[in-house]
């Protein structure tokens, strides 16, 4: 059965969160709606309510699941969902967060409007403490190539990191091989850094369609934990040297200079992370290790031809060049510059 639109969600000890998630999920004003379950051998009693849905729920019908023998990663669920979607669009739903009843036919809508290939909503940012954060975009249509990737790396953080939240192409994905890195940690990051180059006409709604839950899982939640393994380090510096890897193919945009500087302020945010909690990270992190972290993706000479933001490119690739000691020394004093450390 073809359907408009695949919501995919994957789950995995998704138990105390399920139950609201899919009640979101499933009370979509919009009808022609897949539901696509990845079950991640979580244990626990999420996949109960799932199949009690599927059972007694009038649209029990359109939920389907796909399960793993074994735990797999949220990165092998996704790229799953991808490969599977029924949906001409893909929407993907975290297990522990909600939409608003609208969510889906405000996105297709726009879509349909504007000829587009994606379409974001704006968020609420829900912290552990209970507090509440509103993030919006601009009522603005991108409709024309490369014009979302100038967006987004306007400034750092210029779009959202998470894979959620907006309704893109289903084709689009397929045709670019567009999936998920192999890796716990900051895999939406990469993810959407990369989706936003394949985009050639996309929307961008003011309207808050998505409830994001902030858990435990970043090096955004460091100070959270009393200790914080270096395997989760490691793994954030191997998402971002994915970037690095990708970046070479798209040497010739635009907006090459401005993506090449928020992959190295994303270096630099972690170095800090790391010396704000160095005592915590087991087993420790050296400065060696740390300068590692700041390589530049484009080469001196490259950087030198930038129009744009060519001074900050060019003072961190000169950071990455000094020795360790004094590397790590620089990035501490920025740091408390700017209020980090």
């Amino acid at each position: 059965m073809k359907y408009d639109v695949t919501i995919g969600i994957p789950v995995y000890k998704a138990e105390p969160y399920i139950c609201k998630t899919m009640e979101s999920a499933l009370s979509q004003s919009y009808p022609s709606i897949e539901f696509l379950i990845v079950d991640d051998a979580g244990g626990d009693g999420s996949m109960s309510y799932i199949n009690e849905c599927i059972a007694s729920h009038s649209r029990g019908n359109d939920i389907r699941v796909l399960s793993h023998p074994q735990n797999q990663g949220v990165s092998a669920s996704r790229n799953q969902i991808i490969d599977e979607a029924r949906g001409d669009y893909l929407f993907f739903l975290d297990a522990d967060d909600s939409l608003a009843e609208n969510t889906i036919t405000l996105l297709i809508q726009n879509i349909r409007r504007y000829e587009a290939e994606i379409a974001f909503g704006s968020y609420e940012r829900i912290e552990l403490s209970g507090k509440r954060e509103l993030y919006q975009y601009p009522m603005l249509q991108l409709l024309g190539e490369d014009q979302l990737a100038i967006f987004a790396y306007r400034k750092y953080a210029g779009i959202q990191a998470s894979a959620c939240n907006f309704l893109v192409k289903t084709s689009l994905l397929r045709e670019k091989g567009l999936h998920f890195i192999n890796t716990n940690y900051w895999e939406d990051m990469v993810f959407t850094f990369d989706l936003v180059t394949i985009i050639s006409r996309a929307v961008l709604l003011p309207d808050i369609t998505y409830s994001y839950i902030c858990r435990e899982n970043s090096l955004s939640h460091y100070q959270q934990r009393l200790i914080v393994m270096k395997e989760e380090v490691i793994q954030n510096a191997r998402a971002v040297n994915h970037l690095k890897r990708t970046s070479l193919a798209l040497r010739n945009k635009v907006y090459y200079p401005n993506r090449c500087r928020n992959i190295v302020m994303t270096d630099f945010y972690i170095a800090c992370h790391i010396l704000k909690r160095r005592k915590d990270i087991q087993p420790s992190v050296s400065n060696i290790e740390i300068k590692k972290l700041m390589s530049h993706p484009a080469t001196f000479s490259q950087i030198c031809t930038f129009r744009q933001s060519r001074l900050i490119n060019l003072a961190f690739s000169l950071l990455a060049k000094l020795p360790s000691s004094i590397c790590v020394f620089a990035i501490w004093m920025i740091g408390k510059v700017k209020k980090i450390l």
